[in-house]
């Protein structure tokens, strides 16, 4: 009998999940046993069934709830799992507590390299707790400060598991009609999607346009909710650059944005593992320009395959967009390399067989002998 492995996780964002589910997806393909607990209604059911992954329409509510704990626990036991893979908080806390006394793995996974202090409470409920098994971190950022824990037994217990992409998923998006906002056709384009976050370094992108040289012919669109503020409208404008930055909100076409433009840009602080917005713009074939920050930093080979520029610098982050919109045709073939390089080292069918490799040594050996691979980022 092949090993059964029961999955919690919210599958609702199609896009934003996909990367996930298709690890799930494609080892059931391969004769493993695959139990999802998820919201029934999350579009990819569909998908799940169709691979012959069982579906539980449930997902816990709360960070702790009796009731969710309960309803694990059964499906643990009349199902025989051997691995409990929780991606979430809820899933987490619950799912621990589930197993308790029981003969099945623990799996968590982490993919924000941000907040790991050993001294908050809340982590021993979760990636501190002694009943964690193992922690699939999503990149080489985000283990390596597990392991500055040294008072906590996590550290020993994490390994890197990139998520996986793949190029197809990205074929049938257009470039978008920039000129609706007011781009003029022919002029360079810098696009940065984000959110509202101190982590994603906005105000060194507004102060990194006094560094840039006058009467380049470029535009800047800031895509997403709540970019915009009195600050940074004054900063841009006193750049001599105003009316070349233009905060978009949020736009449902984001993708087809990227797709339109030259460089992707993103001042990243800290916190995240690697973004997936860079690399659905790399999949696109888009040229990333990208902060050093610990998530990020094996994402690209600065020169090679996009522009990597250190934190909190705006004048180095100027000199990158003006390398960027001098060399244009150097830009370009930056972006097929940074597409080539998604192929290669961030493909879905990677993933799979790292997985498939992680869990059956989690059953043989406790984890011994599976070690982050060379080469993951």
């Amino acid at each position: 009998m092949p090993p059964k492995i029961l999955v919690i996780s919210n599958y609702r964002s199609t896009v934003t999940v996909r990367p996930e589910a298709e690890i799930f997806i494609g080892l059931a393909k391969k004769g493993w046993e695959i139990d999802v607990m998820t919201y029934g209604d999350s579009p990819y059911v569909k998908n799940f069934k169709e691979a012959g992954v069982n579906v539980i329409d449930f997902h816990p509510e709360k960070k702790f709830d009796p009731k969710a704990v309960e309803k694990i626990r059964k499906h643990l036991i009349d199902e025989k799992i051997d691995i409990l893979q929780l991606y979430n908080s809820k899933a987490s806390s619950n799912g621990i507590k589930a197993a308790k006394g029981l003969d099945v793995k623990i799996v968590l996974y982490r993919g924000y390299q941000g907040n790991l202090h050993w001294y908050d409470p809340s982590l021993y409920t979760k990636y501190y707790h002694p009943r964690v098994d193992k922690i699939i971190c999503n990149s080489i950022g985000v283990e390596e400060e597990f392991r500055k824990q040294t008072f906590s037994n996590a550290r020993k217990k994490v390994v890197t598991i990139n998520k996986g992409h793949r190029l197809e998923w990205y074929e049938d998006v257009k470039p978008a009609d920039l000129s609706v906002f007011g781009v003029k056709p022919g002029s360079f384009v810098f696009t940065c999607v984000a959110n509202t976050r101190p982590m994603k370094g906005v105000k060194y992108i507004m102060n990194a346009l006094h560094h840039l040289p006058k009467d380049m012919d470029f535009y800047l669109l800031m895509v997403g909710n709540g970019l915009e503020t009195d600050e940074y409208r004054r900063v841009a404008d006193e750049s001599g650059y105003g009316d070349r930055v233009i905060f978009t909100g949020f736009q449902p076409n984001a993708l087809e944005i990227d797709k339109a433009s030259d460089v992707f840009l993103l001042a990243s602080i800290y916190g995240e593992s690697i973004t997936k917005s860079a690399i659905e713009a790399m999949s696109l074939g888009t040229t990333p320009l990208i902060t050093d920050i610990p998530g990020n930093k094996y994402l690209i080979e600065h020169a090679h395959s996009g522009f990597m520029v250190p934190s909190k610098n705006p004048k180095a982050l100027a000199d990158a967009m003006w390398a960027a919109y001098d060399k244009k045709d150097w830009t370009k073939k930056l972006g097929v390399l940074a597409q080539r390089r998604i192929a290669k080292k961030l493909n879905t069918g990677k993933t799979i067989e790292e997985m498939a490799e992680f869990y059956t040594d989690l059953l043989e050996t406790g984890g011994e002998n599976y070690h982050t691979k060379p080469g993951v980022l």
